[in-house]
Formats: structure tokens, C-alpha cells, sequence
């Protein structure tokens, strides 16, 4: 419930909260299949980046989606008071009434004005914003396979990217 958190505090959660997950998953792959310490690094760093991405997409959702796209209700993280990519970037550039009404959501952590705060969400562009973070991540995680042999794993793995960014839920 905290407001004021900024954009790299955000960063710093998402690693921790998801990213860490896909990187110690990815590098696990890496050290049973006996990859040099180079492609077990990449693939680390690959997975670090893609769930960085992954978690963007998935807190932009909350405000982009539909509900029987989603499978829940929209709004989620409001009502837990999350302060999320959408959120944060909203708050930066919206007026001073666009600004309080996220806040106060955010520190109230209900639904209560979620149809309010997906209007100021879209009006100031955090959608395509956060989307824009999202596909950053998504390059760095597609950069760390060039170094990679191509192969049918390789290929599922920058599938996997595309699959993260352009997912509906």
C-alpha cells in the first residue's frame, strides 16, 4: 500500500517476486545439460529478463484485459494495494486528480474507483508504456540467446519470449 513507490523499487520487487524464478529455472537447465559457464550465464540472464517481462505483461493485464480473458476480476492488484508498472508510470505523468485518485486506491487497497483508475491508466499512456518496458525486457532476453547454437531449443525458448508479451492473459 505503498504510493510512492517508484519505478525502481518496482523493478527491484519484480525481480525478487518473478524474475529470480525464471532465471533459477533457466540456469538449472543450463547446469544439468552440462553447458559451459558462458551459455549457463546467457541463460541465466535470459531467464532473469524474461520474467521480468513476463510480470510486466501480467500487471498491465489487470487493467487491459477482459475478465473472461483473465480468468479473475480486473483490478487485483488494486485491491491489494500493489503498486504496479501501470500505476506508477500514471502517477508520474498524469495531472494532479489523476495522480490523488491512484493514490488513494492504492493506499485504500480496494476496488472501490477501479473503473476510474483504468481510465486515468489508458488516458496517460501507461498501458503502451509498461508494454514498451515489457518488450525492453524481452529484447535483452532474446539478445542472451545469440550466442546459442541454433536449435529446435533455442527456437521454443525466443517462442516463449513471444508467447510472454503478446499473451491476452
Amino acid at each position: 500500500n505503498d504510493a510512492d513507490t517508484t519505478e525502481e523499487r518496482y523493478f527491484q520487487v519484480i525481480e525478487r517476486k518473478t524474475a529470480k524464478l525464471f532465471e533459477a529455472a533457466c540456469q538449472l537447465g543450463a547446469v544439468t545439460s552440462d553447458a559451459s559457464a558462458e551459455d549457463e550465464a546467457a541463460l541465466a540472464k535470459y531467464g532473469l529478463h524474461l520474467g521480468n517481462a513476463f510480470q510486466i505483461v501480467d500487471d498491465v493485464l489487470d487493467y487491459a484485459a477482459s475478465e473472461e480473458k483473465l480468468g479473475k476480476e480486473l483490478g487485483d492488484d488494486l485491491a491489494e494495494g500493489k503498486p504496479t508498472l501501470p500505476l506508477i508510470y500514471a502517477m508520474q505523468v498524469g495531472d494532479d486528480a489523476q495522480t490523488q485518485l491512484i493514490r488513494d486506491a492504492i493506499e485504500a487497497g480496494d476496488r472501490n474507483s477501479i473503473d476510474a483508475v483504468m481510465e486515468v491508466v489508458k488516458a496517460t499512456g501507461a498501458i503502451d508504456y509498461s508494454m514498451q518496458r515489457a518488450a525492453k525486457e524481452a529484447d535483452y532476453a532474446l539478445e542472451q540467446l545469440h550466442q546459442l547454437p541454433n536449435s529446435g531449443y533455442k527456437d521454443a525458448m525466443e517462442f516463449v519470449v513471444n508467447l510472454a508479451v503478446q499473451r491476452e492473459y
